[in-house]
């Protein structure tokens, strides 16, 4: 009855966290979630505001399958302002999320037999997009030592003559990583060298701390340019997740073939969150600032606190809103006769006995971590960090 193609597929293990957290929450249990990759931020009133005069203009109706023209500008001068990269409309598509441009640019490149890198820990639905158009995805280890870079020479001994594409994503979810130029510039090359494609996930990129500055491989030069599609949006730098606004840039042969598939699929993003992403790109980007300046507080909290935890080490990551801390040294304590021993378990244990949600590190492909979010508020997180202390102190030893 299923398509084979469907059974291959897993729900994601983020949601699903969450969607458990809720339930417990509904119930009456007072659950205090990491899970989720969602802003605690309200949208900021001008992009609301900007919605609410789209649909009392009666702009409620079909717009052009890739996005409106306003849209698509706006984009093109984000590109050009923030990353130093040259697009024409043509070179656009604005999708329902970036999830969904991911998934449309896995449709148009990917097919039987090809291989796409996805350097791990990765992103829980790289690899379900790649099965899901019949390829297959190629896991390269990264390690805490190098910050969670890949290495070049570790990602060269994977490319083979079956490699369409890698899969980058920086800053990183999970270990909140940001890839410097150097290894950028490595990494070009090889694509270069060895003709295959590089998507650039860079949705968590107004998400940056202590100085740093977010790098586009796409700006690296012309060439490289023409071999990435770099892909974005609003949900986290805007805290508009519900809003379901992406886009991509590429060339313009792959934004074609986005947009048809894109027009047999869901056609158009939503008309009203095309008017307000006008706003949220053009408008006062104060909001962002505010955001990231309070996620850094966060940040430094939970990663200081974590490592005062004996059995578990967490690095200080530069990007994102998520601290990836080392929990292997836990595993093989026991609680009530039950051993832990996987990120797994450890994530059931803290959700039954701390209630406290967090996703195992085996959901993106390394299981030696946890992942938290702190898009959460610094009292939440304060709570939440005393009931996951108290629980792991309670485990016994090996």
């Amino acid at each position: 009855m299923i398509s084979d193609r469907a059974k291959k597929i897993k729900p994601s293990p983020t949601l699903a966290i969450d969607s458990k957290a809720k339930s417990m929450k509904a119930s009456g249990i007072d659950v205090i979630s990491f899970g989720v990759g969602e802003p605690d931020f309200d949208t900021p009133e001008n992009i609301k505001e900007a919605a609410w005069r789209a649909m009392k203009d009666g702009f409620t109706k079909y717009t052009a399958v890739g996005g409106i023209d306003d849209l698509k500008d706006a984009i093109i001068e984000k590109l050009r302002q923030d990353n130093g990269l040259s697009y024409k409309r043509e070179e656009i598509i604005v999708s329902s999320g970036a999830k969904h441009s991911l998934y449309n640019i896995a449709q148009v490149l990917y097919g039987p037999g090809d291989e796409v890198i996805i350097p791990s820990p990765y992103w829980v639905s790289y690899p379900d997009q790649v099965v899901l158009n019949d390829a297959v995805p190629v896991f390269v280890q990264t390690y805490e030592s190098d910050l969670f870079m890949v290495r070049p020479e570790a990602l060269e001994e994977h490319v083979t003559r079956r490699t369409k594409a890698l899969i980058l994503n920086s800053p990183s979810n999970p270990t909140g990583m940001i890839y410097d130029k150097e290894t950028l510039e490595r990494i070009a090359e090889l694509a270069l060298r060895h003709n295959f494609y590089i998507v650039s996930d860079e949705i968590y990129e107004k998400l940056v701390y202590d100085g740093l500055r977010h790098i586009s491989i796409a700006s690296l030069s012309n060439e490289v340019k023409n071999k990435t599609i770099v892909v974005n949006g609003l949900s986290k730098s805007h805290a508009m997740t519900g809003w379901r606004i992406g886009y991509a840039a590429g060339h313009a042969e792959i934004v074609k073939a986005m947009t048809n598939i894109q027009s047999q699929s869901t056609s158009n993003p939503n008309s009203i969150t095309q008017k307000a992403a006008v706003e949220a790109l053009t408008g006062s980007q104060d909001f962002v600032g505010v955001m990231r300046a309070e996620f850094d507080r966060r940040r430094r909290y939970l990663v200081n606190e974590l490592n005062t935890i004996e059995g578990v080490s967490c690095g200080l990551p530069a990007g994102a809103f998520y601290v990836f801390p080392n929990t292997a040294k836990i595993y093989g304590r026991r609680f009530k006769g039950k051993e832990i021993s996987s990120s797994s378990d450890l994530a059931l244990y803290l959700l039954e006995e701390a209630k406290v949600a967090v996703v195992p590190g085996a959901a993106f492909g390394d299981d030696n971590y946890l992942r938290l979010s702190y898009a959460t508020s610094l009292e939440e997180i304060k709570r939440g960090f005393e009931r996951m202390k108290e629980a792991l102190n309670r485990l016994e030893g090996q």
